[in-house]
């Protein structure tokens, strides 16, 4: 039976006048691998951090079991900015040990690309004060996962994270032993690592087994269940649930439960988009050329990020463009967002861009635009235009809009200034779809939006007619909102990937273990060449000894002959020094066949 880690009992929360939680208990286990979700201000993080014991609760109480060993990422770091990663990360640990230990290894490996943290200025000791938020927040991660913990609380995880970096992180987690409890708006991850869900919502907690795509089939069914209006697909699914239920164990396993379940529910569900609709919609829209590429390159200051690229963005197209940070994704786009601001004047370092002429763009930088503070959200939007055209006859008001995207009657005249990070993002969003764009460029969209944020977006995108590039770091938001992946890998070309980004991984891995292999070749060769340049500093060393010594048997040579003369007379004096010359021309040829050796050596 698995150990009892934490009991919440009848825990809650007020802030103001509105309740975030409200009498909700809950208890985590051993092996337990929990993923917390909800939308934005609806007491995730107040929850975990009770769960931690960072913060109080109101009412109820919180217990840890005894010698309870917990690490927790928050979203603020506590990390000392005078301090060098190696003292944060590595602690007291001389270089042979930590890098004789495999866990340290990966760690660093799979967060910062290497164990000598490429694209840090000093890598281990490099001072993390100057450092950025993203990766003051990667060694706060790393800190934490080299530890030895019974349970993890982890406050988003996968910020400033890459693709790669998030599916690395997903199989440490799923490898280690300790507990999890996890806040996350990745759905993609939390369905690689969770195995339990909880769903934060007006005060309470709903509990549901397996990943995400688990939780999203089983609250459809609660909400279906719960609903009060009855219809005949509900009925058949109560009375199939009240049947199996009543039926053996071995009738009622989960996953063909499950699966069959699912199935029947979305039997008549037709797919999100309509693919070969929206294309010729789209042509009508913009004509034949969207963006052209011919024999491009893009530069960053001296950088060169892609040489000699030509590729076609046409009518309809939807692409996900992925690859590791600092290949230049940001930039390729805003070189076609420039061209196509200029029409057409302002082209990139080498090649051409050719813009079509009928092409609407809004481009969705990752910085939010800045929008004066004292305007109402509502305001905001219609400061656009008053309704937009959705495509495929789906026409919204401002205001119906606002609500799609989560802004209510009542937050719709909320100040600008009053929003969170998150809402802000929404709203920027909701601008630029109400200026009917033909082409969107989005720059990691996703970023402070929760999960019933971004299914609406991923709602109002299935419909809307246009060529569109995403960037984003969020695999499950490209895969359901895009058709073809392309990939920059960091060698200059941009590459189409037919299987999307599980291929992506894959040529990554083949890359990283490519120049793994070439710096093993290389270290015996370097090892050698250091070698070989220590032994000629030693051999030149030895060889001016061996001279002097030279010069000490030759002056010892020359005494002895004098000797030998001023004492011919005496035959047992002049056998003596006959003997001690006899040794020195031994001595002498030793030395002078180690001075032979060495001279080639040196």
């Amino acid at each position: 039976m698995a150990v009892n880690l934490v009991n919440v009992e009848n825990v809650s929360k007020v802030y103001g006048t509105r309740a975030l939680l409200d009498g909700v208990s809950l208890g985590v286990s051993e092996g337990d691998r929990i993923g917390v979700v909800g939308r934005n201000g609806d007491g995730k993080t107040t929850l975990i951090r009770m769960l931690a014991k960072l913060e109080e609760a109101d009412t109820g109480r919180v217990t840890h079991s005894g010698g309870l060993r917990i690490g927790v990422l928050t979203q603020h770091d506590s990390l000392d900015p005078a301090a060098t990663v190696r003292h944060e990360v590595i602690g007291d640990m001389a270089d042979h040990e930590w890098a004789g230990n495999a866990k340290v290894r990966d760690v660093l490996t799979g967060l910062f690309g290497g164990l000598d943290l490429p694209g840090f200025p000093k890598g281990l000791d490099t001072v993390i004060g100057p450092l950025s938020g993203g990766e003051r927040r990667r060694i706060a991660l790393a800190k934490l996962l080299i530890e030895e913990q019974d349970l993890l609380v982890l406050d988003e995880p996968t910020n400033h994270l890459d693709v790669e970096g998030i599916a690395w992180l997903a199989r440490h987690l799923r490898e280690r032993r300790s507990a999890l409890v996890c806040v996350t708006h990745d759905r993609w991850f939390l369905d690689q690592v969770c195995t339990r869900m909880w769903d934060v919502q007006r005060g309470a907690v709903y509990e549901y087994e397996g990943g995400y795509s688990d939780y999203v089939f089983a609250r459809a069914e609660r909400e279906r269940i719960a609903a009060t209006e009855e219809t005949k697909r509900q009925n058949l699914v109560r009375k199939e649930l009240a049947w199996l239920r009543r039926g053996a164990p071995a009738r009622t396993s989960k996953p063909r439960f499950r699966v069959e379940a699912a199935n029947e529910l979305i039997k008549d569900v037709p797919p999100p988009r309509d693919t070969s609709e929206l294309m010729k919609f789209a042509s009508s829209r913009l004509g034949k050329t969207v963006f052209d590429l011919e024999d491009v390159t893009v530069q960053a200051g001296p950088k060169v990020l892609l040489k000699h690229v030509t590729w076609q963005l046409g009518p309809g197209d939807r692409i996900g463009l992925v690859g590791v940070n600092g290949a230049g994704k940001t930039s390729l786009l805003r070189a076609m967002a420039e061209a196509a601001r200029t029409e057409g004047e302002t082209q990139p370092t080498g090649g051409r861009i050719a813009v079509g002429r009928t092409v609407k763009l809004a481009y969705l930088s990752q910085e939010v635009a800045e929008l004066n503070p004292n305007t109402r959200v509502l305001e905001a939007v219609q400061q656009v235009r008053e309704r937009v055209d959705l495509g495929k006859g789906r026409e919204m008001t401002a205001g119906q809009l606002c609500e799609t995207f989560g802004f209510n009657k009542e937050k719709q005249w909320t100040p600008v200034g009053d929003l969170s990070g998150g809402e802000r993002r929404r709203l920027q969003l909701l601008r630029l779809l109400m200026d009917e764009p033909n082409v969107l460029f989005l720059d990691e969209p996703t970023n402070d939006l929760d999960i019933e944020t971004l299914t609406q977006l991923e709602d109002v995108l299935d419909g809307w007619p246009g060529s569109m590039v995403v960037i984003s770091h969020d695999r499950f938001f490209v895969e359901r909102t895009t058709d073809r992946v392309f990939a920059l890998l960091g060698d200059a070309t941009l590459r189409m990937l037919p299987r999307g980004i599980d291929e992506y991984l894959e040529r990554r891995q083949r890359m990283e273990e490519a120049a793994a292999a070439t710096a093993t070749a290389a270290a015996p060769k370097a090892a050698t060449a250091e070698r070989s340049a220590a032994d000629q500093r030693a051999a030149k060393k030895e060889l001016q000894k061996i001279e002097r010594q030279l010069d000490r048997v030759s002056e010892k040579e020359t005494k002895l002959h004098d000797q030998i003369a001023a004492n011919a007379t005496d035959f047992t004096k002049v056998a003596e020094l006959d003997t001690q010359l006899r040794d020195l021309a031994g001595e002498r040829e030793e030395l002078e066949m180690r001075w032979l050796e060495l001279a080639e050596d040196a």
